[in-house]
């Protein structure tokens, strides 16, 4: 499970969120647009319908008793005599109109206000007359209203959702730079671990084999020296490759065939010569051969050696087997064991728990603490096909089993 209080994880969250807001806004600025659009197309399409009305009314109204449906007529004599629909709303007619077209001839269209209701009214001259027709907008606006209503409801819901489709695709299309931001991060928190110590056991050998040369040492001696420099120098370029293969996120890293008996007794000699307490290695067979990576193997056996050399109290033994198609390499030391608070969680990066007391354990010698070494194990083993599993030994102590994939006889 991803770390939700990591940069990579806080980074993924505001992308998200940036781009789910940007797509919602887009969405509302688009949609508004449209809906503007919608409403000037239908208030030209309603004042045009209104205008042919109205012109229909006035043109062919033989009295005022029959108009169309929703309006009202008034006719206007020539000697200023005046008839209107039964009905029409106080205020009209626009007897100016009436006299203006009366006098002028020219027809005219306005609208006008009463009582908070509006009105088109058209006039026009017909003959000796004039006539004028009048009418209601109201199921108009009506209308209108239901409309810029239903655009404002649907563009919120479309908003959210946009906002909600938005923050999806944003997340699935920065999830691969928030991977590559946390592999980063891992390469060189990992690279710190493991590179320490062999650069600082290679600055010693130099710095040895610079006092030896100063001091005139036998040529067999700076021999030795210069080879292990070179050895070391290729443990390094070893351990370099192999965190690079783990930070490169495509598959298929290449691989070569593994004695783990003879890799085992390597990482014992190395770990044996630097400590007090006594390491041993009992293979059970001869040799055990898998598949996988020198350097990363090598680095999980050793982080495996330097945490029971760490805890142990005088032995640590190491066995290599071979169970069915399984190799499994134990590594068992006779420390303090293994705390059950911590045992789920041991292969996690900087693993730790807390005694009952309440007292870290960190700060209690006798307790095992954990840090970046078993939890970079359990990714090498992961990476090779393979599991780590830790439990208490039958005589006290731990017992940390690597498992992976066995070649057969014929294989490799």
């Amino acid at each position: 499970m991803a770390d939700t209080s990591s940069p990579e994880s806080a980074l993924l969250r505001r992308t998200t969120w940036r781009l789910g807001l940007q797509i919602a806004l887009s969405f509302a600025v688009i949609v508004a647009a449209l809906s503007a659009l919608a409403v000037f197309i239908v208030l030209r399409s309603q004042q045009a319908d209104a205008t042919a009305l109205l012109q229909q009314a006035a043109s062919h109204a033989d009295d005022v008793t029959d108009p169309p449906a929703g309006t009202w007529l008034a006719i206007q004599t020539a000697a200023h005599a005046r008839a209107v629909t039964p009905g029409l709303p106080t205020g009209l007619p626009d007897q100016a109109a009436l006299d203006r077209t009366a006098r002028t001839g020219a027809p005219e269209m306005t609208e006008v206000g009463i009582a908070g209701a509006e009105y088109r009214v058209y006039t026009q001259r017909r003959g000796t007359e004039t006539v004028q027709a009048v009418l209601d907008l109201r199921s108009d606006r009506q209308e209108r209203d239901r409309l810029v209503m239903a655009m404002v409801v649907t563009g919120g819901l479309g908003m959210l959702l946009s906002a909600a489709v938005g923050m999806w695709f944003g997340r699935r299309a920065v999830r691969p730079m928030a991977t590559a931001l946390a592999l980063q991060r891992r390469f060189v928190s990992d690279a710190s671990h493991e590179l320490r110590t062999p650069l600082a056991l290679l600055t010693t050998r130099a710095q040895l084999h610079r006092r030896h040369l100063r001091q005139g040492a036998a040529p067999g001696v700076l021999t030795a020296e210069a080879d292990g420099v070179v050895t070391d120098a290729g443990h390094l370029t070893d351990i370099l490759e192999d965190l690079l293969l783990a930070a490169d996120a495509r598959p298929g890293s290449p691989t070569v065939v593994i004695d783990l008996v003879e890799l085992a007794g390597q990482a014992v000699a190395a770990v044996a010569a630097e400590r007090a307490v006594t390491v041993t290695l009992r293979p059970q067979q001869r040799a055990v051969r898998v598949r996988g990576t020198r350097g990363g193997l090598r680095r999980a056996l050793t982080a495996l050696l330097d945490n029971a050399v760490r805890h142990a109290n005088t032995t640590v033994t190491v066995t290599v087997a071979r169970s069915d198609s399984r190799a499994v390499v134990d590594v068992i030391d006779d420390g303090p064991g293994i705390d059950p608070a911590i045992l789920p969680r041991m292969f996690e990066r900087f693993a730790s728990a807390s005694s009952p007391d309440g007292v870290p354990a960190a700060r209690q010698p006798q307790r095992r603490r954990y840090g970046l070494g078993l939890a970079l194990v359990s990714e090498i083993a992961a990476r090779h096909g393979g599991t780590i599993t830790a439990h208490p030994a039958s005589g006290g102590g731990a017992v940390l089993r690597l498992t992976l994939p066995a070649l057969g006889d014929s294989e490799g």
